[in-house]
């Protein structure tokens, strides 16, 4: 077995291979090691490291979440734990992340200690959150992780690469795996696997892609010198208007077939118009927050719209 020495790039490729368990338990070794020479009291608590950077990606959980939770108009302690374990399996993800960097020279290593705490206390937590779920009798939820693993393998493998800035295929297959959430929440709530779970999922994650291609599109119109003439605006936008206008005819079509509520038109009729908006009215010179600040507002809304005309 080859040995491990910090800054072989060989070994660096090599941790994320799972047959390799004895390289992995050298990688942690190594990083104890490292921990301990960099300095004897490290800082743990760094906010780069235990939270997402990408605070918009949050909607694209909570928002799949709570509309299957309230979907399913039934709350107990296996709520708690079902929501306790989403938010470790979601946060897990930046120290994680983190930890890629340092081991591709993107970062310091003076992040590995907090990297690994994070990871640790995440990983307790969401186990905790798991077990839970097992003992209140909703083991067969676990199914709803399990695209989650190649995906994240996906990200992790771009961020080794430098490569997982504008990727909006990855983030709209991403979205799809935290839309998962909605038919767990539903589920937990009716008690058993409802078929009608299904829809959510696809209404959920329809609505989080039309989102994200929408964020690429005002974000694009950024760089723009001066307002274009209404074709050129319109065809600048044609991928995101159509987008949301597949989702507003799909569940006008749904709720003409007596499947949906006739009200649930009023979610995504607001993102259609919000799309329409923004494709008109370009997002010219505007900061990313202020952008990404109207998408939050947006999505909440369409949440609780969501939610009420269910």
């Amino acid at each position: 077995m080859q040995e491990w020495k910090p800054g072989n790039r060989t070994n660096v490729d090599n941790i994320f291979i799972i047959s390799r368990f004895p390289i992995l338990f050298d990688v942690i070794s190594s990083s104890l090691c490292q921990m301990k020479s960099t300095s004897e009291n490290p800082r743990l608590f760094l906010r780069h490291v235990a939270l997402p950077s990408d605070h918009g990606s949050w909607v694209f959980l909570l928002s799949p979440l709570l509309i299957g939770l309230f979907a399913g108009s039934s709350w107990s302690t296996a709520t708690i734990f079902l929501v306790i374990a989403a938010l470790a399996a979601f946060l897990i993800r930046q120290p994680v992340t983190i930890l890629v960097k340092v081991y591709s020279g993107r970062r310091n290593r003076r992040d590995l200690p907090a990297a690994w705490f994070w990871i640790g206390a995440y990983a307790l937590i969401a186990a905790l959150g798991l077990i839970g779920l097992i003992l209140e009798g909703f083991s067969y939820l676990f199914i709803l992780a399990l695209p989650g693993i190649p995906v994240f393998a996906w990200h992790l493998y771009l961020v080794s690469q430098r490569a997982e800035r504008r990727q909006i295929g990855v983030e709209i297959v991403a979205s799809g795996v935290l839309a998962l959430a909605a038919p767990a929440g539903y589920w937990l709530g009716v008690g058993w696997t409802d078929p009608l779970g299904w829809l959510l999922f696809v209404l959920t994650w329809l609505q989080s892609a039309a989102s994200i291609v929408y964020a690429y599109l005002r974000l694009q119109q950024r760089d723009l010198k001066t307002v274009p003439d209404i074709r050129s605006r319109l065809k600048m936008g044609q991928r995101a208007i159509a987008y949301t206008t597949f989702n507003l005819l799909l569940v006008l079509l749904l709720a003409i077939s007596s499947i949906v509520s006739l009200l649930l038109i009023l979610p995504y009729g607001l993102q259609w118009l919000e799309t329409c908006y923004g494709s008109l009215t370009p997002a010219i010179g505007q900061r990313p927050v202020r952008i990404g600040l109207r998408q939050l507002i947006v999505s909440s809304l369409f949440t609780l719209l969501f939610i009420l005309t269910w």
